[in-house]
Formats: C-alpha cells, sequence, structure tokens
C-alpha cells in the first residue's frame, strides 16, 4: 500500500536467497501487477544450478532481467 499510495510501478529485486526471497518477492509482486526488474548480477544462491535457472529460464518470464551495468539507465527511463 505505501509503494502504491507514492505511485511507484516498478520494482528492482536482488539479494541473496534467489530461490527465497528473491524469487518469493517476485511472484508476489507479480500477482499485484508491479513492473519488476532482477538485478542478476546483484543475486546469489546456495545452489548454483538453481540459481541458473531462475535467472535464465523463470525470472525473464515476469521480469525483465538486467545486469548491474543497465540499472541506472534502465531506471532512469522508466521513471
Amino acid at each position: 500500500m505505501i509503494l502504491r499510495a507514492k505511485d511507484i510501478e516498478l520494482l528492482f529485486l536482488f539479494g541473496i536467497a534467489t530461490s527465497g526471497v528473491v524469487l518469493s518477492t517476485l511472484l508476489h509482486a507479480s500477482d499485484i501487477d508491479y513492473r519488476l526488474a532482477v538485478i542478476k548480477d546483484c543475486c546469489a544462491d546456495l545452489d548454483p544450478q538453481v540459481h541458473a535457472c531462475l535467472i535464465d529460464k523463470i525470472f525473464p518470464v515476469k521480469a525483465l532481467v538486467i545486469p548491474a551495468s543497465d540499472f541506472p539507465e534502465i531506471a532512469i527511463q522508466r521513471q
């Protein structure tokens, strides 16, 4: 509700536990119609295969997956 009240529509996601917190947040935010971007080189997981599968196959279905170097440009374009 706080994000909606501030007219925030695009969320940038990154963090430790790609298969936990990042995945959970992505799915919930997608379900409530936020636009999403995942900063792929700012995510990590204990299982490299799960991490790669999420970043390469699952996340792109619901979000833009970008490297950290593209973050400033994408953030400015989406304002």
